[in-house]
């Protein structure tokens, strides 16, 4: 997480937070840095004009304004079980975290009534996962931000045989499937596109080489699967037609 995402997660957080606050512990913990660098994020986030407030004693810490950001969203106890079923259904090394404090802050807007109405329904559901091979985290993360930024990546990829190979690839398509996660990617060493087992991709390094094909557009057919496209649920527009 680069600062400035952090500095506005870390409003986030507060705001969530309500009136009893953050600890710089807590917060240092949270966002995985140490309490100098907390310290110095809310020293910018008070010079940036955020209302914080600070309260001393054991149990003192950093709160802020909760109306200095949007309000919080009205989600029914359907909305809000149907979030956590989705959720729970994945806890990719990658997303895990993420999924994390994006149910927190949907759990931290809910009126208690319907957060009870949640949970009591929620306990009623079962799901059945089967456990997949992760990649490494530090590993998914570099794969990850080359998708996202069209960057050529040098991976050391063990095949099923034990065989070590490091080749330079143009990632596509980050793919999560039900028996693990994988990487599309043209492959500068095979001249074609070919599919990478994220767990058996021990490095990953981004290189300064310039990608030279252009990236896929087309979806991705898997025989006997069928490709859901989280990016369809950012646009919501898209389910309810402008009338002609």
């Amino acid at each position: 997480m680069n600062r400035i995402d952090r500095l506005y997660a870390l409003a986030e957080e507060l705001r969530a937070a309500g009136p009893r606050g953050r600890t710089a512990r807590q917060l240092a913990a949270r966002f995985e840095v140490s309490v100098r660098t907390i310290e110095r994020d809310l020293s910018a986030l008070g010079q940036a004009g955020v209302p914080l407030a600070t309260k001393q004693g054991r149990t003192g810490g950093y709160s802020v304004d909760r109306s200095m950001s949007l309000p919080p969203l009205n989600f029914t106890a359907r909305e809000a079980m149907a979030v956590a079923v989705a959720l729970s259904g994945s806890d990719h090394v990658l997303f895990a975290r993420d999924s994390r404090t994006a149910l927190q802050k949907i759990v931290a807007a809910m009126p208690k009534q319907a957060l009870d109405e949640a949970r009591a329904a929620a306990a009623k559901v079962r799901l059945l996962v089967r456990p997949t091979p992760d990649p490494d985290g530090d590993v998914a993360e570099q794969i990850w931000r080359a998708v996202r930024d069209n960057q050529v990546l040098r991976i050391f990829y063990t095949n099923g045989d034990g065989v070590e190979t490091v080749r330079e690839v143009e990632p596509q398509h980050w793919v999560v499937g039900p028996k693990g996660s994988y990487l599309t990617a043209w492959c500068h060493l095979r001249q074609e596109d070919r599919v990478f087992r994220m767990d058996r991709i021990t490095k990953a390094e981004r290189t300064p080489i310039l990608p030279h094909r252009p990236q896929a557009t087309g979806d991705l057919h898997v025989d006997g699967f069928e490709t859901k496209l989280p990016a369809a649920a950012l646009h919501p527009e898209d389910l309810f037609p402008t009338p002609t």
